[in-house]
């Protein structure tokens, strides 16, 4: 018993005695709205924000970057374009960890705005980065996939390339010490999309987060929707994805997706009912008005 405890020690010294217990976090931001005003840029800075339990808002004013404090270190989600990854790994120390606690990366999906920073981070973190197959070969050549709609502009945006260290498939599960990540393949945006699931609980109440990746599908001005079908029902099905995903807290990759800002001052609520449900929708909404233009100028 005695030998038992003391090796639980070092870990309640370095991660706190309650993990289910809301930890007090300076650097914190109550209102990410006036602080980033009219400032919505991918690297315009952004203070650290909180979203939920042992959850974190670490990204800039116009793209999402999670960080989740577990019992067995942190885990961060995204890392916004390359020029943002000094910002994110600022806003982490702001929050009063050292950025070697980072034990995982995990991401949305393999466009530079969203991990253009990855390798420079997996580089100061030592991380590790896991990631869908479909999303694998993107990040370790930087170079885009030829079969993402987005391709044309995609490719005069290379990335570093990182280091996979790990694939999950569709439905697999990452744990990392209390908390269990869930992989939800939605190749709607792009091929390698995936969405994150988990637990996050605070004062006695637990919720569900849902990190949704992107619903739009939008393209380069060379790509057509109606030219490659199978694109069209791997959008469809990612949106259906979304639509079923357990989502008490919806957080997206552009927070202006979700008025994920505003929910986060408080000046909306952070958890809606259906919020998942009405974010696909939107999702559905844009690709049959895509798929009806693109018909029309036929």
């Amino acid at each position: 018993m005695f030998a038992r405890l003391f090796l639980t020690l070092p870990l309640l010294a370095l991660f706190g005695a309650a993990p289910s217990a809301q930890p007090v976090r300076t650097g914190v931001t109550k209102d990410i709205v006036a602080a980033c005003g009219t400032r919505d840029g991918w690297s315009d800075p952004a203070p650290p924000a909180h979203i939920h339990g042992r959850s974190w808002y670490v990204g800039t004013c116009g793209i999402t970057v999670v960080l989740v404090e577990t019992s067995a270190g942190l885990v961060l989600i995204d890392t916004g374009p390359a020029d943002a990854a000094p910002h994110v790994l600022a806003n982490i120390k702001a929050l009063g960890f050292n950025r070697r606690q980072v034990k995982y990366l995990l991401m949305t999906h393999e466009h530079f705005d969203h991990v253009g920073g990855m390798a420079a981070i997996q580089k100061a973190t030592g991380a590790q980065l896991v990631v869908l197959p479909a999303a694998a070969a993107v990040l370790r050549s930087g170079k885009p996939d030829r079969d993402d709609p987005q391709f044309g502009f995609l490719v005069k945006e290379p990335m570093t390339p990182a280091r996979v260290d790990r694939t999950l498939g569709d439905g697999g599960m990452l744990k990392v010490g209390d908390t269990r990540f869930s992989l939800h393949a939605n190749p709607t945006h792009s091929p390698g999309s995936a969405s994150w699931t988990w637990k996050s609980c605070d004062k006695g109440k637990c919720l569900t987060i849902a990190y949704a990746d992107s619903i739009s599908t939008i393209s380069d001005d060379d790509y057509h929707f109606t030219a490659h079908p199978d694109r069209v029902e791997a959008a469809r099905a990612g949106l259906r994805v979304i639509e079923a995903l357990p989502c008490d807290v919806l957080l997206t990759p552009h927070p202006g997706g979700s008025d994920l800002l505003e929910r986060l001052s408080g000046t909306e609520p952070l958890s809606t009912p259906r919020a998942c449900i009405a974010y696909a929708a939107s999702g559905s909404e844009r690709l049959a008005g895509r798929l009806a233009k693109e018909a029309a100028a036929k």
